[in-house]
This record gives C-alpha cells, sequence and structure tokens, in this order.
C-alpha cells in the first residue's frame, strides 16, 4: 500500500470513526446485551443476572406479564390503524392534488401534527375527548348526541388511540402526493378519450400506481404502531381493563415499573420476530399487487 493510500485511509477511517463510535455504543451493543439478558432474570436493583435459558421466553407464550393479552390488542390497534390512516391518507393526498387557491396552506396544515411531540398531541387529545368539556363532546351535543366517555369506555378507548395516530400521519399523505405527481398524465388523457369516468380512473389508474408508496407507508406504520408508548401511557395507561394495554407499552411497564429487564429483553425480542415476519409477509405478498411500471 502505498503512502499515499494508506494516508486516505487513515483520514477516512478518522472521519467515519464518530459514526462508528456511535453504533458501537448505542446500536450494536445494545442489540447484543439485550439478548443475552432475554435468557436471565436481570434487574435493576440486582446487577448480577444469572441465567434462566428459555424460561423467559417460556413464560411469555404461556401468557405471563399479560403476553398474549397485549398483543390481540396490539394487532387490533394496528389494523384499525393501518387500514383507516391508509384511506384517510390517500384521500386528502388527492384532494392536495387538485388544483385549487391556497393549496400550500393546506398542505402545511396537514402536516404540522408531524411536527407535535407525541407527549403534547396526546395532552391535547385527552382534553379534546374529555367527555365532560372536551371539544368532541361538545359539538356531539349541539346536535342531540351524548358523546361517549372516549377514554374510560372498552368499546372506544382503542379507537381514540388509533384516531391521535391517524392524525398525527401527516408524513404519509406527503408520500402519497409524491406519488400522485409521478402518475403521467397522459394516462389519464387516455382513459378520458376511452370514456372512463373519474370513479374508474381512480381504481383502474390511481390506486394502482399508488401501491409502491402503499406498501412503504404500510410496513413503516406497522413497525411504528408496534413500538407505540407514549400515548397509552398518557391517554390510558393501559386501560380500561387493558383494552389499550398495546405490547409496546407493556413492554416498557415491564422493564421500568417492575425492574424485569431480562423479562422485557425477551419480549423485546419477540416483539422484532413478529415485525420481522410481518414485514417479510407484505414484502412477498406485494409481489401481487404493486405495480413499479408507469
Amino acid at each position: 500500500m502505498s503512502p499515499v493510500t494508506r494516508r486516505r485511509l487513515l483520514w477516512g477511517i478518522l472521519f467515519i470513526s464518530p459514526w462508528l463510535i456511535g453504533f458501537v455504543a448505542f446500536t450494536a451493543y445494545p442489540v447484543i446485551a439485550s439478548l443475552y439478558y432475554s435468557f436471565t432474570d436481570f434487574n435493576i436493583i440486582n446487577r448480577s443476572p444469572n441465567l434462566v435459558g428459555w424460561s423467559n421466553y417460556a413464560d411469555l407464550f404461556q401468557g405471563r406479564e399479560d403476553s398474549w393479552k397485549s398483543m390481540r390488542v396490539t394487532f387490533r390497534y394496528v389494523a384499525m390503524l393501518v387500514g383507516l390512516a391508509t384511506v384517510f391518507d390517500v384521500f386528502i393526498a388527492m384532494l392536495l392534488n387538485m388544483n385549487v387557491r391556497g393549496l400550500s396552506l393546506y398542505r402545511t396544515v396537514f402536516y404540522l401534527p408531524v411536527m407535535v411531540p407525541v407527549v403534547a398531541a396526546s395532552l391535547t387529545w385527552v382534553w379534546i375527548l374529555n367527555p365532560s368539556h372536551g371539544l368532541v363532546n361538545g359539538i356531539l351535543a349541539r346536535i342531540g348526541i351524548d358523546g361517549p366517555n372516549w377514554l374510560a369506555s372498552e368499546r372506544t378507548a382503542l379507537f381514540s388511540l388509533v384516531i391521535v395516530s391517524v392524525w398525527g400521519s401527516g408524513r404519509a399523505v406527503l408520500i402519497y402526493l409524491a406519488g400522485l405527481k409521478e402518475i403521467p398524465q397522459h394516462l389519464y388523457e387516455a382513459a378520458s378519450i376511452d370514456g372512463a369516468n373519474p370513479w374508474r380512473k381512480m381504481w383502474a389508474i390511481t390506486l394502482p400506481l399508488l401501491t409502491p408508496q402503499m406498501l412503504f407507508n404500510v410496513i413503516t406504520m406497522t413497525i411504528f404502531s408496534f413500538q407505540s408508548i407514549a400515548a397509552p401511557e398518557i391517554m390510558t395507561g393501559g386501560g380500561p381493563n387493558k383494552s389499550t394495554l398495546l405490547f409496546g407499552y407493556q413492554l416498557y411497564r415491564v422493564a421500568f415499573e417492575r425492574l424485569k429487564m431480562g423479562f422485557a429483553s425477551a419480549m423485546a425480542w419477540i416483539l422484532f420476530m413478529v415485525i420481522l415476519v410481518l414485514t417479510i409477509f407484505m414484502f412477498y405478498g406485494s409481489r401481487n399487487f404493486v405495480h413499479y411500471d408507469r
């Protein structure tokens, strides 16, 4: 190796070393440590963990620490959120794709919730959904409808969390809007010549050519939904009657309230495997309906 090449290599290592150090310290080491701790009885108070083999995973599959309950609730939450958010976001993106006055303002308004911290947004929605003096029930009362106790009822609490998440999905709207801008206009012109109405154009052109963006948004939304902690903690505390006890939130409680880091590490790896399997399934399944040709 020539001196010039060696010098360039050293400078390259020097420039990437901050990232490498950060990656090892804050990503690689925690991942490896959590895998090890998942096979121990480690907790924060007792700093000398003992190996317990697969017992943490066995207890998980037996339903300890409400693992099955929280996983069922999480799957319901993810299914409702992904379905409702996809329909809502695509609809809003289509509206924002129209040539109307003040369009930049409307786009900004729909993206603003993304900039609001989850804690602040959750506290705001606690007030909006307040059964006595909240905005939603106030509007319902004006039209003669007795609004429910949104966050204290098993029938509406989980749906309320879904609404909050949909409200903050402005990033997905922009992705869909970018996808709409990429659709060639000559396809719509050809469809008009063939006599297609707007409804037919949407189903035959718009939605099929938006499927790459749909796949991306569905996968990212699924991943983030499984990791949701702040909203259920602030808005419902997992209640009522554990109807909003999401798996990610329960993992947080086991780790930082009950201090069972070993068991929480096992929960984290189960969560990782569930997300991995779902992601692989969505990627393979997408080959049948995602259209990349324009």
